[in-house]
């Protein structure tokens, strides 16, 4: 935006510093005027007079004090507005340096360097404050564009995949006609109903952080039932129980995401399980002012700095990605997505007998 040049900050801060010790000598000096005239005996003012006359020389003398005290009174004036200047001058370039740094820092990160911070030294005060809320906003900047970055790597990866692989069936049946027709037909099938799942996975996690929806009143016990009911024979088939507890849990959202994010809990708890006679247990509760989704799941055990980076998008274990039913790597991330949608919380805690702990934390109705 172009506007109109003006004074700085600095100069207007010298000149209101030179103002207000102006104004404050002027009221000096009017008392100490006032003091002489109202408070000074008549006598002590007096040089001519008889003593039958009331006061025949005060007027006189009234005068000569007048200016005599003038031209002092404006050398006093004119010294104080030079100190006012300068020093006004010097403690507003001091009390703006902060200022300077976080613009230096602001600048160089309009720049495209998100790597630099303020870092202001001395005790907490309003521009300390101000260089540390921005120093974390560079800081949360900075990991956001990284994600970022990360996220657009690994999609073009996992994208590109598909294609690559599509291709080389495609030259492998053109290179050999006798080749077997209904096996090519079988894998493209295959490989491109895992692109389409990546497409729509992608579009999923796109639309959930664009809070496009009108919040409709819903209940997570209820979703939570739907999505164990809707994934029963995948748990038949991977010889995991189910099992569902808890209490009503209303909240506000799109019925649709919320389905979508449990259903996603629920799945992953379920394939990255035991081998045999897994669990999954997913409960819901009620606090004073939020409502909970709890998925808890047997299996490997997991770190705690595994567990953190599992929300983010393609971040899976070696054993996820060779796994037969290996995702598209974006669950966690749709589930991440939504909760903050919503205005929720999304919580992965290891389980100290392995597997996981994740919770949706929502405002309640």
């Amino acid at each position: 935006m172009d506007r109109a040049s003006g004074l700085s900050v600095r100069a207007r801060l010298a000149l209101s510093y030179a103002g207000f010790l102006m104004l404050a000598g002027v009221l000096l000096l009017a008392a100490v005027w006032v003091f002489l005239l109202r408070y000074v005996p008549d006598r002590a003012l007096m040089i001519n007079g008889s003593v039958d006359a009331p006061h025949p020389g005060v007027f006189p003398v009234r005068s000569n004090l007048l200016r005599v005290f003038a031209p002092r009174a404006a050398a006093v004036f004119a010294l104080l507005l030079a100190f006012g200047l300068a020093g006004g001058w010097v403690l507003a370039g001091r009390m703006l340096a902060p200022m300077s740094r976080i613009a230096d820092a602001a600048r160089l990160a309009s720049a495209g360097s998100l790597s630099h911070r303020v870092r202001l030294p001395g005790r907490k005060d309003e521009f300390r404050e101000l260089a540390d809320a921005f120093d974390e906003m560079l800081a949360r900047l900075e990991a956001h564009v990284a994600e970022q970055q990360r996220f657009a790597a690994n999609a073009s990866h996992e994208l590109r995949t598909p294609l690559a692989t599509s291709k080389a069936l495609l030259d492998v049946a053109r290179s050999d006609p006798r080749h077997d027709t209904a096996e090519v037909l079988d894998r493209l099938h295959a490989v491109n109903a895992r692109a389409i799942d990546l497409t729509e996975a992608l579009l999923l996690l796109s639309r959930a952080g664009q809070r496009s929806f009108t919040p409709e009143p819903v209940d997570l016990s209820l979703l939570a039932e739907e999505a164990v009911e809707t994934l029963v024979p995948l748990a038949d088939r991977h010889g995991v129980a189910v099992e569902t507890v808890g209490e009503v849990a209303p909240t506000t959202g799109s019925p649709a995401l919320l389905l979508q994010l449990t259903a996603n809990l629920v799945h992953n708890a379920i394939v990255h399980n035991l081998p045999e006679r897994g669990t999954v247990r997913v409960s819901t509760a009620v606090r004073p002012e939020t409502v909970l989704l709890t998925v808890e799941n047997t299996g490997e055990k997991v770190t705690a700095q595994t567990a953190s980076t599992l929300t983010e998008p393609f971040q899976r274990g070696t054993e996820r990605v060779h796994a037969a039913h290996a995702g598209v790597g974006l669950g966690l991330a749709i589930v991440r997505s939504i909760a903050q949608a919503h205005d929720g919380m999304l919580t992965l805690a290891p389980r100290s007998t392995g597997g996981l702990r994740v919770t949706v934390e929502l405002p309640a109705v």
